[in-house]
């Protein structure tokens, strides 16, 4: 397999990315996008569609989001949802602009995280609640396909230790490579503060 060695501009060690890892993680922006699409639509239905009527009988995916299991506290699992796949999209961005190979390490414990919660969450759709709520199966699988890539760009590159990497960390920092990632970020997290506050609206007959 062709690897391309690059000398990190603020690292003393030289590290490979195979040339597979630019397109897995393109791949891997894809799915965090459809990932962030879908927690903000589900979250849409509980802006907007609950509580339900009284004498409605949930069913479907409803009786998913309505579960005691659909919230911790007051928030909806959707909305964190939205913000897991939402600091994916940063961190994307983030690789983009400085290609620093801690990223690619320090996002295996949070993609195996979501793969961990997503497991859990489908645990309880089958069992306790036992109803199925599609859109929640599709965010499963894209938490499973994000790992699924993360693994494909660890195993595609030679890496420094993680100690090395860490001692690095504050270059990430860079004023002039953050500004991509902030703005993809607060435009989601803006749009997502926005999708609620319409429904706050004071907007007759509503």
């Amino acid at each position: 397999m062709a690897t391309s060695n690059q000398t990190h501009p603020t690292l003393d060690v030289e590290y490979e990315y195979s040339p597979r890892v630019t397109t897995l993680f393109g791949a891997f922006t894809g799915v965090a996008l459809f990932g962030w699409i879908v927690s903000v639509f589900l979250s849409g239905i509980h802006f907007w569609a609950l509580p339900l009527p009284s004498g409605v009988e949930p069913s479907g995916s409803i009786a998913v989001l309505t579960s005691t299991w659909a919230y911790v506290g007051p928030i909806p699992l959707a909305l964190l949802g939205a913000f897991y796949y939402l600091s994916m999209l940063f961190t994307a961005g983030l690789w983009s602009q400085t290609r620093h190979p801690l990223i690619i390490k320090a996002l295996t414990p949070i993609t195996a995280s979501g793969v961990l919660a997503s497991a859990y969450f489908v645990y309880l759709q089958l069992v306790p609640i036992g109803e199925i709520c599609p859109f929640c199966m599709m965010s499963a699988a894209a938490t499973v396909t994000l790992f699924g890539l993360e693994l494909g760009m660890l195993r595609s590159s030679d890496l420094p230790s993680l100690s090395a990497l860490t001692a690095d960390a504050d270059h990430l920092l860079d004023p002039t490579k953050l500004a991509l990632p902030v703005i993809l970020g607060l435009t989601g997290l803006l749009a997502l503060v926005a999708f609620y506050g319409v429904t706050l609206a004071p907007v007759p007959g509503t």
